[in-house]
């Protein structure tokens, strides 16, 4: 007889919804920002039928009710490789390579998240991990130092270890051992007041780098955010204060546009927490905050260039009205109409043939005019969600959530062949997922071969 295994993808739900739940209790806060972009996404959806149909049509407004990216960071290559194996349970892959030294932060990173379309619909929960870059700390004593807190650590319960070994060598959870695994893997995210280390190293790792501190300093890896998707970050970014929640200074990203580009993202102000060190002594440590993430269309390498590029003419500005004004004005150059994202190939796009088009098969083929078949009401073409991260976006709200200044954004330090290593796989390129993406949307249509 034939085991029936849990399915990853119901595994993935079911942790994400358990890390929801715990973070919720750690920091209330975060129950606070949820309630807030269900209200503010409640109020889109209304003043938006049009909007509301197309995300109902693509099954993207069921999937945005549980969306949520969470972010966190290891300090050796053994954790970053025992996570792949974990998020691989749950049916997760680490998509991207991120160099964030390139805005200041000693660490390069990954997104370990579900590929498919049909396990992004189910649950689209997505892990941003950060390997600490000890070599970035300049130094060597401390870097050595730093070196032997991390070995002797172990982030992974005994009992996790068992059951992914078990998962490997079966194939497989029952329900007993899946509900096993998700409460022993969620032990590794837990935050913990009490350091491993006392308080001279604290502010030693501290005055290098905050996030030094953050990722050597604790007994796991603690989730340091949870993301809910917003159809509306302008809205709620301004609606925070009257929550009770103070905002980070800009919205990170894309300004707002008529067809939302790539990732819009914000957060509150991370919490001075009270912690205890190893000489009895009691401070404060600030790492865990709330985000909040708009979502638009991915972009194709030629788009991609084009957002950096104008990116890094926008610049910072310290306010976010002046920011954002400086970058609605550098933007005008990046074009804001589907037809125009499609035809000059920056956007990717999912193709539908509509019921008017079944009537047509004769008009489906490989040299078709696309554009034509579009405004002949015969076919539709959707933007594809951006499903993954922006380096400086996201240094940006680490920076601002570790008590740091801003930092200057510089060439960074990539080493993606050094990440791979530690990981144990290659990263999976995002782009090649969405081009993939878009041309079977093309091949179900008969438009390419």
């Amino acid at each position: 007889m034939k085991k029936t295994w849990i399915a990853a993808d119901d595994l993935r739900a079911s942790f994400a919804s358990a890390m929801s739940a715990m973070y919720q209790q750690e920091v209330p806060q975060y129950g606070t920002l949820l309630t807030l972009v269900e209200q503010v996404n409640n109020e889109v959806l209304e003043r938006e039928p049009a909007l509301k149909q197309q995300l109902d049509a693509t099954d993207e407004l069921r999937r945005l009710r549980v969306e949520r990216h969470g972010a966190i960071r290891v300090g050796t290559a053994a954790e970053l490789a025992m996570l792949r194996q974990i998020f691989a349970i749950m049916g997760m892959q680490p998509v991207g390579y991120y160099d964030l030294s390139q805005a200041g932060v000693p660490v390069h990173s990954t997104a370990f998240r579900p590929v498919g379309d049909r396990a992004l619909k189910n649950n689209p929960f997505r892990l941003f991990t950060s390997l600490l870059r000890l070599e970035l700390i300049d130094d060597a004593t401390l870097r050595a130092q730093a070196e032997a807190i991390l070995a002797a650590r172990d982030i992974f319960t005994p009992r996790c270890r068992e059951l992914v070994n078990l998962h490997q060598q079966q194939g497989g959870f029952n329900a007993e051992q899946a509900q096993a695994f998700i409460a022993e893997a969620l032990e590794t995210f837990r935050w913990h007041t009490e350091t491993r280390v006392d308080s001279k190293t604290y502010n030693a790792l501290s005055q290098q780098h905050r996030l030094i501190a953050d990722v050597v300093c604790f007994a796991g890896c603690h989730i340091n955010h949870l993301t809910p998707r917003t159809l509306d970050i302008d809205r709620v970014q301004a609606l925070m204060p009257q929550a009770g929640i103070t905002p980070k200074a800009i919205i990170e990203g894309p300004p707002h546009r008529r067809v939302p580009l790539l990732l819009r993202q914000t957060s509150f102000k991370a919490l001075d927490e009270p912690v205890r060190f190893t000489d009895r002594l009691e401070g404060t440590h600030t790492a865990r905050f709330g985000e909040i993430e708009q979502r638009g269309a991915a972009l194709t390498i030629k788009g991609r260039r084009l957002y950096d590029e104008l990116l890094t003419k926008a610049g910072l500005k310290s306010d976010n009205v002046t920011h954002q004004q400086q970058l609605a004005e550098v933007f005008s150059a990046f074009p804001d109409d589907a037809r125009t994202l499609r035809t000059h190939k920056l956007a990717w796009f999912s193709w539908q043939v509509t019921e008017k088009g079944q009537a047509h098969p004769d008009a489906f083929h490989p040299a078709a005019d696309r554009e034509k078949l579009i405004d002949e009401g015969c076919l539709i073409a959707t933007p594809i969600v951006y499903e993954d991260f922006l380096p400086v976006s996201a240094a940006g709200i680490f920076q601002s959530n570790l008590g740091g200044a801003e930092q200057a954004r510089a060439h960074g330090n990539a080493s993606q062949q050094a990440f791979e290593a530690a990981l144990g796989s290659a990263v999976v390129s995002e782009f090649s997922l969405y081009q993939q993406k878009e041309q079977e949307s093309l091949r179900r249509c008969g438009l390419a071969r």
